[in-house]
């Protein structure tokens, strides 16, 4: 049975990837389909990681969940004027605000690494300069 087709008791099943990749089957009841019907707050982008008071890319997500078939509830901070929301959006949406969110991790990542390699380079130049001027004793390890 194709996904998204109804049951003869009325149930929904799809195909959902998550976040964070995984695939899973998932049945839905009528109550769900109801839910599902309800509007996206209203915003002038579908862009989540803007905030919509402070215009803040800085946006991330505080929890987020299947609210039907096609649409997901995600609750979203700013961390720059600590503005949040809770809303219904839509998959594509959705999927785009995790691509950003992973290309954010992403360069947070690099940051990280560029800072060990500038930290450790520091300390091992400080390690030398002390070696060459014969301040370490062997009580020092």
């Amino acid at each position: 049975m194709p996904a998204g087709t109804p049951t003869p008791e009325g149930h929904y099943v799809k195909r959902v990837t998550l976040p964070s990749g995984r695939t899973i089957d998932v049945v839905y009841f009528e109550s769900a389909r109801v839910e599902a019907e309800q509007p996206a707050p209203t915003r002038t982008s579908n862009e989540l990681h803007i905030c919509a008071e402070c215009a803040s890319e800085l946006v991330y997500p505080i929890h987020w969940e299947e609210a039907g078939p096609e649409n997901w509830r995600v609750s979203l901070r700013c961390p720059n004027c600590e503005w949040n929301v809770t809303g219904i959006f839509t998959q594509d949406v959705v999927d785009d605000f995790d691509e950003r969110l992973d290309e954010g991790t992403e360069q947070v990542v690099s940051d990280l690494k560029q800072l060990m390699h500038a930290n450790m380079s520091d300390e091992i130049d400080r390690f030398v300069a002390a070696l060459e001027a014969e301040a370490l004793l062997p009580e020092d390890f």
